[in-house]
């Protein structure tokens, strides 16, 4: 996958402007610049920051197929799991499969 090609698409799909990513990502306008205008593949981190400033996870950022994005609640949702420990995800699972139940 061509990273340059896919941050294109993305500013493209949202009809944002390089400066609108570097706010929502919390990069500087220079960094964005760099990525765009040297032509230089960003580092994990900073690609990191992007998704998180488009709203989508590294794994949907490299998807080949249709991007899916998370409504507010279900992202959310995803950013309180992500640092739980996995005793503390099995935990809260168990109390969401619980609570289907009923």
């Amino acid at each position: 996958m061509d990273t340059h090609n896919r941050l294109q698409q993305l500013l493209k799909e949202r009809h944002w402007t390089k400066y609108r990513l570097s706010k929502k990502s919390g990069l500087s306008e220079s960094t964005i610049a760099n990525i765009f205008n040297r032509n230089s593949d960003p580092t994990i981190t900073t690609l990191t920051a992007v998704c998180n400033g488009f709203g989508i996870t590294l794994s949907q950022f490299f998807a080949e197929q249709e991007m899916v994005e998370l409504s507010p609640e279900l992202r959310e949702l995803f950013e309180n799991w992500m640092p739980l420990a996995m005793e503390q995800k099995a935990a809260l699972l168990q109390v969401i499969k619980t609570m289907n139940m009923r």
